[in-house]
């Protein structure tokens, strides 16, 4: 994947995430601007995702800690520890912050 691309893939990745927050009855608030998007839950707490062009990696920052995606064309966006998917992970951060079950779809 070339830089072009990754940082497109991100961005459209972004729009769905977006997209998704915006279908859920919750109090939750997003900014993104240049591939980096801020959700901001109701007790302010936040998660942040944004791009690593450097390493072609999607990174999540939450309470729970730092996550590093690297791209897998079969498997989609895994941790490169744990090998969990990105929306496994995205969707356990937003119901560990805000402290009720939330599940993006991002079909």
């Amino acid at each position: 994947m070339t830089e072009t691309e990754f940082k497109e893939f991100i961005e459209q990745l972004i729009i769905q995430i977006e997209d998704a927050l915006e279908e859920l009855d919750n109090d939750i608030d997003y900014e993104s601007s240049d591939g980096m998007l801020t959700i901001i839950m109701e007790n302010k707490s936040q998660i942040i995702i944004n791009r690593q062009s450097a390493a072609l990696q999607l990174w999540l920052a939450a309470k729970s800690g730092g996550y590093h995606f690297d791209y897998d064309e079969a498997k989609g966006w895994q941790d490169d520890r744990s090998g969990e998917a990105f929306i496994d992970t995205l969707n356990r951060c937003l119901t560990e912050q805000s402290n009720e079950k939330i599940e993006l779809d991002l079909e």
